[in-house]
């Protein structure tokens, strides 16, 4: 068995690891990697495997940085199998029509801009290649096994990530008919969070693939995040300001609609307009309703007196753009939820253009910010931010909460790495999904799990087993 890091080894983005043995070739993930232009672009448009050999991908969930480059596969000749759970179906459809909308209009205001004669790269893919890429996928439920390829079959665990996401576990068949259990866990969640069940626990492996996000901090709990964003609310009416979120339209969004929907349902949130400025996150919400019956115990206990977890009196959703652009011209607080996680593009540039040279209003973020973005600008302060081409001073309030992080911290991936050692632990360890020091971070926490010296690969290495 032949082991190829192809993305997020040494990185947090563009999710791809090759797995090839004697009789099939399965790609773990397909994602989209994010940073820099010129260097995304080529890495996105070049794969480093033959679309065409492979015979199945598995994706482990639906966050563009694990699905969003999958077009392309099949664009380049990829017709096989994509097996995934049937909540990750739903929304990765949706987000991979998102990602080609916004390189449609990315290359339309690029030609716009440029000067006569100057290239402008055509989009990555178009809806044609989306619909085809949805047609190829397989879905599988939960806890049962499928073969996916000659000599290979899969099976589901709850990774408590974000809506549909799986921890993945595969059983490999060799030609000398030994059977090597490979496991990946996409991105580990964390556990006792709300709407999502906690992440499953597995048994003993040849070969563990392990996100390594946050595995060199501790989260604070989600409590925390409820009072912060009461106090942050209450500022804004104090001082007539506004409270700018930038979010991820999956998974981030819903959990703070469900927070803020649970501070309504107690009384005890400040009243203020919120503004839900996502069409997207709106068409994602929908999928969450559609699957609740995949949700925590939390959530059916709500549900038994709530018929929307996601929604509460004060909240408006915003559609168009006209609308949009009007929330920059009104007075009085409110707070803005807004897509553009990572603050790079979406609605949320604009709402940041038009609101960090204020004082009086505070911007929260609540999710990872990878290098080179402006999010990761916005956590580190600096004075000047550049947006849309302009210098703009930064002088609203900035606060950084990890309480809502989809992602496991090190205490969960140390409680999740135990319990995998007591069932007999893993041959061989990579850390992969992080930066240097989170992955290093993760390799000290697996040192009692792997048999052999756990592994972080760099990009483009490969490993044999």
């Amino acid at each position: 068995m032949k082991i190829t890091f192809l993305g997020a080894a040494g990185e947090v983005t563009g999710s791809q690891h090759l797995i090839e043995t004697q009789s099939a070739r399965v790609l773990l993930d397909c994602g989209l990697f994010q940073g820099t232009h010129a260097e995304t672009d080529h890495r996105n448009r070049h794969f480093r495997c033959n679309p065409a050999g492979l015979d199945a991908v598995v994706l482990s969930h639906a966050h563009i940085d694990h699905c969003g480059n999958l077009p392309r596969l099949v664009h380049q000749g990829f017709d096989g199998p994509i097996w995934c759970t049937r909540a990750t179906a739903d929304i990765a459809e949706i987000m991979l029509r998102d990602s080609a909308h916004i390189q449609r209009e990315d290359v339309r205001w690029a030609k716009k801009k440029a000067r006569t004669g100057d290239p402008v790269p055509e989009p990555l893919y178009t809806d044609r290649d989306v619909r085809r890429a949805c047609r190829q996928f397989e879905t599988a439920d939960y806890h049962t096994w499928a073969e996916i390829a000659p000599g290979v079959r899969l099976r589901f665990h709850h990774a408590g990530h974000v809506l549909g996401a799986a921890i993945c576990e595969l059983e490999f068949l060799d030609v000398d008919d030994e059977v090597r259990r490979v496991v990946f866990t996409g991105d580990l969640g964390r556990r006792d969070q709300p709407v999502l069940r906690d992440p499953d626990l597995v048994d003993c492996c040849d070969v563990l693939i392990m996100e390594s996000t946050y595995a060199d901090r501790v989260h604070p709990p989600a409590s925390d995040v409820r009072e912060a964003l009461k106090c942050l609310m209450q500022r804004a009416l104090d001082v007539g300001g506004r409270v700018l979120i930038p979010a991820f339209s999956l998974g981030r969004t819903q959990l703070l609609m469900y927070l803020l929907n649970e501070l309504r349902n107690e009384q005890a949130s400040v009243k203020i307009p919120v503004y839900l400025d996502s069409p997207l996150a709106l068409r994602l919400t929908e999928v969450h309703q559609r699957h609740t019956e995949i949700m925590d115990a939390g959530v059916q206990q709500t549900l038994q007196s709530d018929d929307d977890v996601f929604n509460f009196p004060g909240l408006t959703c915003i559609r168009s753009q006209d609308e949009s652009m009007a929330l920059n011209r009104a007075e009085g607080p409110m707070v803005i939820i807004a897509a553009g996680g990572m603050c790079e593009n979406g609605r949320i540039v604009h709402h940041l253009k038009n609101a960090v040279s204020d004082d009086r209003n505070a911007i929260l973020i609540i999710g990872f910010q990878a290098r080179h973005t402006l999010g990761r600008q916005l956590v580190r302060r600096v004075p000047h931010l550049r947006i849309h081409g302009r210098s703009v001073p930064l002088r609203a309030q900035v606060e950084v909460l990890n309480g809502l992080s989809a992602h496991a911290d090190a205490v969960d991936m140390k409680w999740w790495l135990d319990s995998l050692t007591a069932r007999g632990g893993a041959s061989h360890f990579f850390a992969v999904h992080g930066e240097s020091e989170a992955a290093e971070s993760l390799a000290g926490l697996a040192a009692d799990c792997s048999a052999e010296s756990p592994v972080v690969p760099k990009n483009g290495e490969s490993w044999e087993i």
